[in-house]
C-alpha cells in the first residue's frame, strides 16, 4: 500500500513547510495565496505535488487536493502538524491489520495546553454519537471506498467560510451516513501547535453561533438538545464572558438561521438553501 499526505495551507513559498513537518512520504500540498502554480518534484525520495492557487476556505482547499489523491491511503494534515520519524509505517500497518477499517482516527500530542485534543485511549469503534471530537488533521482514508462514497469537504463549514469550523465532524458524519466503518487507534503520529488559527478567536459568541449551525446541520431535529449537552459537558469554553444561557441563546441563533427561520440581516429566502451547500 501506498500513502500520501493531503496538507492544506496558504500563503507559502518554497519548500520550507515539508522539512517542519517532518514529511517522510508522498504529499499533495494545496496553498491558497496570491498565485497560481504547479510543482512536482521528489524530496527525500518521495513525489511531491504542490498546488498554488488564489481560492479562500480551507473546505475548499481540501477538496483540490483530495480530488488529485491517487494513493490506496489518504491522511488529512494542517500545516501546524509535526510527524514523528516513522509514521508512514505506523498508518500502513494499522490498515493491514484492519481491512474492515475504512477510516482511522489518530492521536496527535498537543503543544498548545489551551486547545488539547481528545487523547483515544483504546482501539474502538466510532458511532454518530462520538464522532465530533476529531480534528481533520487526525484523519486518515482508504480512498477509493472514500471515493466510491462520494464524500469532500463542506463549503459551507471550516475556516474562510461562512461557519468558522466544522467541516471535519461532517466529513466523519457523512463517512458514518453512507455506511463506511471508522475506528478510533490509540497510536500517536506526531504532535500539534494548535498555536495559530484562521477561525478561531476564543469562546466568543460567533464561536457558540457556529456551533449551533453545525448541530443544525448534522442533527436537525435534536440541535437544541445537543447544544445543551455541549455546553454542559465543556464549562471551559465559556471564560470569555459569555454565560450559559447567553452562549446557549447565541447557539439557538445559529440553529435558527441555518433551518432558514431567522436570520438577522439576512434573508429567510437565503437562509433556508444553506442546508443543500
Amino acid at each position: 500500500m501506498r500513502l500520501q499526505v493531503l496538507i492544506a495551507t496558504q500563503g507559502q513559498s518554497g519548500h520550507r513547510l515539508l522539512d517542519q513537518m517532518q514529511i517522510r512520504s508522498d504529499a499533495i500540498i494545496g496553498n491558497q495565496c496570491g498565485r497560481y502554480e504547479v510543482e512536482t518534484f521528489s524530496f527525500h525520495g518521495y513525489d511531491v505535488q504542490i498546488y498554488s492557487y488564489r481560492e479562500r476556505g480551507v473546505g475548499l482547499n481540501r477538496n483540490h487536493i483530495w480530488m488529485r489523491a491517487d494513493a490506496d491511503i489518504c491522511l488529512f494534515a494542517d500545516d501546524d502538524v509535526r510527524y514523528d520519524d516513522h509514521y508512514a509505517e505506523k498508518i500502513l500497518t494499522e490498515f493491514s491489520k484492519h481491512p474492515e477499517a475504512d477510516v482511522l482516527l489518530f492521536n496527535f500530542h498537543c503543544k498548545n495546553k489551551t486547545r488539547e485534543e481528545y487523547i483515544i485511549p483504546k482501539w474502538k469503534r466510532v458511532r454518530w454519537y462520538n464522532s465530533l471530537r476529531y480534528g481533520t488533521y487526525r484523519i486518515a482514508v482508504r480512498t477509493e471506498r472514500v471515493r466510491r462514497a462520494n464524500i469532500a469537504f463542506s463549503l459551507l463549514f471550516g475556516g474562510g467560510a461562512r461557519y468558522g469550523s466544522g467541516e471535519d465532524c461532517i466529513f466523519l458524519h457523512d463517512c458514518l451516513r453512507h455506511g463506511l466503518k471508522i475506528y478510533a487507534c490509540p497510536i500517536f503520529l506526531g504532535e500539534v501547535s494548535h498555536q495559530d488559527s484562521t477561525w478561531f478567536h476564543g469562546y466568543t459568541q460567533k464561536f457558540f453561533h457556529d456551533k449551533g449551525a453545525l448541530f443544525a446541520h448534522l442533527f436537525p431535529r435534536l440541535a437544541k438538545p445537543f447544544c445543551l449537552v455541549f455546553l454542559i459537558r465543556h464549562p471551559s469554553f465559556r471564560t470569555d464572558g459569555l454565560p450559559f444561557w447567553k452562549a446557549y441563546h447565541a447557539m439557538k441563533g445559529g440553529i435558527q438561521e441555518y433551518l432558514g427561520k431567522y436570520s438577522e440581516g439576512v434573508p429567510c429566502e437565503k437562509t433556508a438553501d444553506l442546508r443543500q451547500q
